[in-house]
C-alpha cells in the first residue's frame, strides 16, 4: 500500500490557503490560520507532513504531549518560533513537551523567509491549552502582532473535538481568527479502493476498521473481513487490537466512570436505564456526569426520534465506527488476545457478526442515504433518522424529514436489511406500511425505501443496495 493515500479534498483546501497568504491581506496582513480538528489517529498529522513535503515550502514543527507544561515550553517556545520566522539564523525548528518532545519534516531546515509562503504547525495544540490556561491569549497576540503580518500559515491541530471546536467561540481570543477544517475518517468509498474491495465487503471492512488510516495500511488488499480479523488476533500489538485502548487512555486517562459507561454503550446498551444497570447501577448523578463527558468528547452520540412530535425517547450510540466494533468485540477481551487466545476472540466474532453487522450499518447507511445525489432520500429532506417508542413498536430505521429533531414533514420512510442470502421480500415490505402507518406524519402516499445487501424480491419500495449506497462518497 502507498505511504499515503487519499485526502486530496483536504490537500487542495490548504493549497488555497498558501495562495491566500501569498496574494496578501487588507492592511498587510497575508497571515492565515486553520483549526484542523478530527477523530484520533485519522491522519491529521500525516496529512500535515505530506501538505509540506509536496508543498516545499519552508516549515517550523511542534508537536505537543500530555507532560507539556507551560512553564518549560508551551507559549514561551511557539513566541520563540515566531521571532525566528523572519531570522536568518533561525533553525526553523523548536522542541515541545517537557521531555523535548519535537518533530519536524525535512523541509523546515533553515530559516524561514518573509518574502514567499511557510508553514507553522502546532500539533496537539489542546495538550498546551489544557496545561496552561493563557496559552490561547499568547497565541493570539503572536498571531496578531507577527504571524498575521508575515505570509504564514498556521495550523492548529488537534485530536479533542470538543476544544478545537471551542476556539472560534465568540468569548475566546482565537475568536475568527482561525479557518476550520474538519479531517474525517477515510470514507466507505476509499476503502474499497484502497483494499479492492466489492462494495459489499468494503462496508464490512469500513465498520471493522472506522476508515482510520493506520489500519487499512495493515489490512491486505483483496483480504474479506475474516481473513483480515484471523491474523489481527493472532499479534496483540496489531493497530486493530491497539488504537482502541490507545484512544481512550488519550480521551479518558483517569475518568473510570466515564470508560464504564462507554463500555456499556459499546456492549449494546441503549437506554439511560439500561446503561447505567450495565455500568454497575452507577447512580444517576454519575451516569449523567459521564453520558456529558462522553457528548462532549464526540464519542458518544445522543439521538432521539425522528417525526413530527417531539420525544424524550433518547438512547446513545458509540459514533466512531471503530471504536464501535473494538468496544464490542476486541476491547473486553483484550486478555485472551494478549495471551494467545485469538481463536475464542474469532470465534465470537464469527457467532455475532450478521446481528451486530445489521445494527452497525444503519447510522452507515442513513449518512449514504443523505449524501447520494440520485436515488437516495428526496431531494427535499434536510434530516435522516429513526424512529422508535420506548416499547419498540414500532422500530423504524430509516426516516426522512424536511428537518429535524422535529419535521413538519416527512419525505421517506424506510428498512435496512443487511443480509447476505436473504433479500427485501414481501415480508419486509408488509411490516414497513404497518410501521409508516405508526409514524407521526407519514401517511400512504409516504415513499418507501429499503437498504438491502441482496436485493429485493417485490416492487413498491425504492431500493438501494451497497453499489448504489457506496456512491454516496464518490
Amino acid at each position: 500500500m502507498d505511504d499515503f493515500i487519499r485526502r486530496e479534498c483536504e490537500l487542495a483546501a490548504l493549497d488555497r490557503m498558501v495562495k491566500r497568504t501569498e496574494a496578501g491581506g487588507r492592511a498587510g496582513r497575508p497571515g492565515r490560520a486553520v483549526l484542523m480538528r478530527g477523530r484520533r489517529r485519522v491522519g491529521k498529522s500525516r496529512l500535515v507532513e505530506e501538505f509540506i513535503e509536496r508543498s516545499g515550502l519552508p516549515s517550523m514543527f511542534f508537536t505537543a504531549s500530555a507532560q507539556t507544561t507551560h512553564c518549560r515550553n508551551g507559549p514561551e517556545a511557539v513566541h520563540r518560533g515566531g521571532r525566528r520566522i523572519g531570522s536568518p539564523r533561525g533553525r526553523g525548528h523548536a522542541r515541545t513537551g517537557a521531555q523535548g518532545l519535537g518533530r519536524r519534516p525535512a523541509s523546515s531546515r533553515g530559516a524561514l523567509p518573509t518574502d514567499r509562503p511557510s508553514v507553522v504547525v502546532l500539533d496537539e495544540m489542546p495538550y498546551l491549552i489544557k496545561n496552561d490556561p493563557g496559552f490561547e491569549g499568547t497565541l493570539q497576540k503572536l498571531f496578531d502582532r507577527e504571524l498575521s503580518r508575515r505570509p504564514v500559515l498556521l495550523l492548529c491541530v488537534g485530536s479533542d473535538l470538543a476544544m478545537m471546536e471551542r476556539l472560534n467561540d465568540y468569548d475566546r481570543p482565537f475568536h475568527q481568527r482561525g479557518t476550520e477544517m474538519v479531517v474525517p475518517p477515510l470514507s466507505p468509498a476509499d476503502v474499497a479502493d484502497i483494499l479492492r474491495l466489492p462494495p459489499a465487503e468494503a462496508f464490512d471492512a469500513y465498520l471493522v476498521s472506522g476508515g482510520l488510516p493506520l489500519v487499512l495500511e495493515e489490512w491486505p488488499r483483496a483480504a474479506g473481513v475474516f481473513d483480515y480479523l484471523a491474523e489481527v488476533v493472532a499479534d496483540p500489538t496489531s493497530a486493530l487490537i491497539v488504537s482502541g485502548e490507545r484512544s481512550l487512555a488519550a480521551e479518558f486517562p483517569a475518568d473510570a466512570q466515564a470508560r464504564l459507561v462507554l463500555g456499556a454503550i459499546g456492549s449494546g446498551e441503549r437506554t439511560h436505564s439500561l446503561i447505567g444497570r450495565a455500568a454497575g447501577g452507577l447512580p444517576a448523578t454519575s451516569l449523567n456526569r459521564s453520558l456529558q463527558l462522553l457528548g462532549a468528547k464526540r464519542v458518544v452520540e445522543a439521538v432521539t426520534p425522528l417525526s413530527t412530535r417531539p420525544s424524550k425517547e433518547t438512547r446513545y450510540y458509540v459514533a466512531d465506527p471503530h471504536l464501535r466494533f473494538w468496544l464490542a468485540f476486541i476491547g473486553p477481551y483484550l486478555s485472551e488476545i494478549e495471551r494467545g487466545r485469538g481463536g475464542l476472540t474469532l470465534a465470537r466474532i464469527r457467532k455475532s457478526w450478521t446481528s451486530w453487522r445489521g445494527r452497525a450499518i444503519e447510522p452507515v447507511a442513513r449518512e449514504g442515504l443523505y449524501r447520494m445525489r440520485e436515488g437516495g432520500v428526496p431531494d427535499d429532506s434536510g434530516a435522516v433518522g429513526g424512529y422508535w417508542t420506548r416499547t419498540n413498536d414500532p422500530e423504524i430505521d430509516i426516516v426522512a424529514a424536511d428537518r429535524g429533531p422535529i419535521a413538519k414533514r416527512i419525505t421517506a420512510v424506510g428498512s435496512v436489511k443487511w443480509l447476505e442470502s436473504r433479500p427485501f421480500d414481501a415480508h419486509d415490505l408488509a411490516k414497513l406500511i404497518v410501521h409508516r402507518s405508526q409514524l407521526p406524519g407519514a401517511d400512504d402516499a409516504t415513499p418507501l425505501l429499503a437498504v438491502s445487501r441482496s436485493g429485493a424480491t417485490v416492487d413498491g419500495v425504492q431500493v438501494v443496495g451497497p453499489e448504489e449506497l457506496l456512491t454516496a462518497w464518490r
